[in-house]
């Protein structure tokens, strides 16, 4: 057996509880964080971020979240939570009590992120079994990932690392391999990303400042597009179809968007979509969009 199997563990009957072929069986392998990484601040900073996000985010459905570990790996909250960022109808139970349930409601929910964020299986750091198992590692890796895609302008901590053992049961005994892995976006020069997370930074520290940015961002707005007769006066439902986003492109851009090319009064979600899309689209031609934005 790998000595520093042996030192990874302080207490005996943690050492105990790992060595038993109920929780690694023959031929498998699983990958834990190290108990020396488990009080890490910047962790527990991420898991109240995710935590806080998803209570947030699900508060009128009066769901609260005060484990991920516990409170997530029956699939019920990942449902709700998936249903209101992504609104994606899933075809399965709400509740689901039996474990072959639960497998079965993850295995759906699981599938649909993978084909939302277009990752192959192989890439995935996250199983239907990891997550059932209430394996911490696995579910932050998950979160992260959903919430990067469906809300990327949460502010999460970024360079979160955490030491990890990967413990194989091979027929000659248990072979372990220690790493450093990250969950969060890697940082290496903070400086060079502070306007980048300026925003995050007053979405999270200074609500309270939001309104007078807003503020700020009308006047902008109305100062471009009150020029062909409109005025707008909430960001958030006046912008919410794309098509003030597209008439404000054009006249700073200095362009005639083509009345064919996108939907004046869209009637539908998916003629509202179109208009976001072909908004982003034209940002990121442009060179003025350079992180990723969820049109939905």
């Amino acid at each position: 057996m790998d000595q520093d199997f042996l030192n990874v563990f302080t207490q005996p009957s943690t050492l105990d509880h790992f060595l038993t072929e109920e929780v690694i069986a023959k031929g498998e392998k699983k990958k834990l964080i190290k108990p020396t990484s488990s009080n890490n601040p910047k962790l527990e900073e991420l898991k109240l971020s995710l935590i806080e996000w998803i209570n947030r985010t699900l508060k009128e459905e009066h769901i609260v979240v005060k484990s991920l570990e516990e409170d997530l790996y029956d699939g019920l909250v990942l449902h709700h939570l998936l249903e209101n960022l992504g609104s994606l109808k899933l075809d399965v139970e709400k509740i689901a009590l039996t474990e072959k349930k639960q497998r079965q409601k993850l295995s759906v929910i699981l599938e649909a992120v993978a084909k939302c964020l277009q990752v192959e299986e192989s890439q995935l750091k996250w199983s239907v079994e990891s997550i059932l198992a209430k394996d911490l590692l696995s579910t932050l890796h998950l979160l992260v990932a959903i919430a990067k895609h469906f809300d990327p302008h949460l502010a999460l901590p970024p360079n979160v690392q955490v030491e990890t053992i990967t413990i194989e049961n091979t027929s000659r005994g248990l072979k372990t391999a220690n790493a450093v892995e990250y969950i969060t976006e890697k940082k290496e020069n903070t400086e060079a990303q502070s306007r980048d997370d300026a925003f995050d930074e007053l979405f999270s520290c200074a609500p309270d400042k939001l309104d007078a940015v807003k503020k700020v961002f009308l006047e902008f707005v109305n100062q471009h597009v009150g020029k062909l007769g409109l005025n707008v006066k909430d960001m958030e439902s006046q912008f919410s179809d794309g098509v003030i986003l597209l008439i404000l492109i054009g006249q700073l851009e200095g362009y005639f968007l083509n009345l064919r090319h996108f939907f004046l009064t869209p009637a539908s979600t998916t003629e509202m979509l179109h208009n976001v899309n072909l908004a982003l689209d034209l940002l990121a031609d442009g060179g003025l969009l350079n992180f990723p934005v969820n049109s939905e």
